[in-house]
């Protein structure tokens, strides 16, 4: 007997259109996006197309921002992909409704709409908090380092700046000197010539110097503007002492208004910077966030070129006062933001800081304490008696568990390891489309039925 299987016949006509919305399970995140885009306010970008009257139509700025927000929710972040998905991949051809952008478009979108994405990372995040997904009981700040895209086998020291363009214009002048006696000769040989042609290797060598002394001076301006500002620090605290009127650290050196002959600049992407990891040296930025203890929600988030951590609490926590209208109740942080004025300021502004002091060594036992604080011990002692005791270690336990997640689900889950865009603002646009997704992943998976009604 011979067995019987399900018709196929994959040149059947169908007979009546699909629907779209039955491509996919009714609890596919697709369905999500395309009814959350929906509620949000795009007039940002609308606002774009209407003042552009000229060409064919353009594609649904929501098509495409829906398109966008899939691809970099499940880990797609090169426009070709993004577009070659759009014709076979049944969730990307739903939400394209059987459009189809090509790479070049889609590219275009993004770099053209970068400043709207932190707003829209903004109505995201205020969705998250009406479904009751936002508590601010304990909020933990961390950065991560994200490659740029750039080598940093294309940066060259403030050193070797000098040594090459002292080299280039040497050859230059060189080159001239040879061009001067090939005209001479060509003068005598047959008469006048046009004598404005340069040499391909003299153009190349120009080139070469000129963007070596932009380079140089852009170096030297960073180092100026740096030495104003230890020179203003020194003003204000001359002796190098702390609140407490002792000494922290070795005595502080006069400041230099010239860069260090180490001082790097990368010719591919000038803002971005040499930043140490834990598997090395990358050329990147530093993207600084603030996660919420409840659902892992990101409340606040930039991106910096400074690799230290250390500056950046004060602008953080007054971006969350910012962007949720009131101030957490309590702060966890590393060792990097340890600062005895930062200390004060939070508690100052009815925060409960828990911050490291120093390097904790994995493996060993916390020591705990009891007992009152000893009222001679300064800011920096009694912050690391605080996290000695059973309930401050417990609570500054919780750090790690709160922002880590975030960074890794975003950097490894998602492969989101290096910026696709080149300069500070436009990283700063694509890290809020990041950080967006992120917590739209957090809504369709743990959220309520809210989101729906806001």
């Amino acid at each position: 007997m011979t067995k019987k299987f399900r018709p196929y016949d994959p040149n059947q006509i169908m007979l009546l259109p699909p629907s779209l919305d039955e491509w996919l399970p009714e609890d596919h995140l697709v369905h999500f996006i395309d009814d959350i885009v929906d509620s949000l306010d795009i007039s940002a970008i609308l606002s774009v197309y209407e003042r552009e009257l000229r060409g064919f139509p353009p594609y649904h700025p929501a098509m495409l921002l829906k398109v966008l927000i899939y691809a970099y929710s499940t880990g797609t972040y090169s426009s070709r992909k993004i577009a070659k998905a759009c014709q076979e991949n049944v969730a990307y051809r739903m939400l394209s409704a059987n459009q189809f952008p090509d790479f070049r478009t889609i590219s275009d979108f993004r770099k053209r709409h970068l400043a709207a994405f932190e707003n829209l990372f903004l109505q995201v995040l205020h969705i998250c908090s009406e479904s009751g997904m936002v508590k601010l009981g304990h909020i933990a700040l961390d950065g991560t380092k994200i490659k740029a895209n750039a080598s940093k086998h294309k940066a060259m020291s403030y050193g070797r700046m000098k040594q090459d363009s002292e080299k280039l214009r040497k050859e230059i002048r060189d080159l001239l000197r040879q061009v001067e006696h090939v005209d001479e000769r060509e003068d005598r040989r047959y008469g006048s010539t046009r004598g404005d042609e340069l040499p391909v290797e003299l153009t190349r060598r120009e080139t070469r110097l000129k963007k070596i002394q932009e380079a140089m001076a852009t170096l030297e301006k960073r180092a100026k503007e740096q030495a104003e500002q230890e020179s203003k620090d020194n003003k204000d605290d001359p002796d190098g002492k702390g609140p407490g009127g002792k000494r922290r650290g070795r005595p502080r050196k006069q400041p230099k208004d010239l860069p260090a002959d180490k001082a790097q600049m990368n010719f591919t992407d000038p803002e971005s910077r040499i930043m140490k990891t834990a598997n090395g040296f990358i050329q990147g930025y530093n993207v600084q966030s603030v996660v919420d203890e409840a659902y892992q929600i990101i409340v606040a988030t930039k991106v910096t070129n400074s690799p230290a951590d250390a500056g950046h609490l004060r602008d953080m926590m007054r971006m969350v006062e910012e962007n949720m209208s009131k101030k957490p109740k309590r702060l966890s942080c590393d060792a990097g933001y340890f600062k005895q004025d930062d200390i004060t300021w939070l508690e100052s502004e009815g925060i409960d800081p828990y911050i490291a002091t120093g390097r904790q060594p994995h493996n060993t036992m916390p020591i705990t304490v009891r007992g009152r604080i000893p009222s001679h011990y300064g800011v920096k002692e009694r912050m690391a008696r605080k996290l000695k005791t059973k309930k401050g270690h417990a609570i500054y336990a919780r750090r790690k568990v709160i922002v880590e997640p975030p960074h890794g689900q975003i950097k490894h889950c998602r492969k989101f390891d290096h910026f696709s865009l080149r300069g500070l603002a436009k990283v700063e646009g694509e890290w809020s489309l990041v950080a967006m997704c992120h917590n739209l992943l957090k809504l369709f998976r743990y959220g309520t039925p809210k989101w729906a009604t806001v």
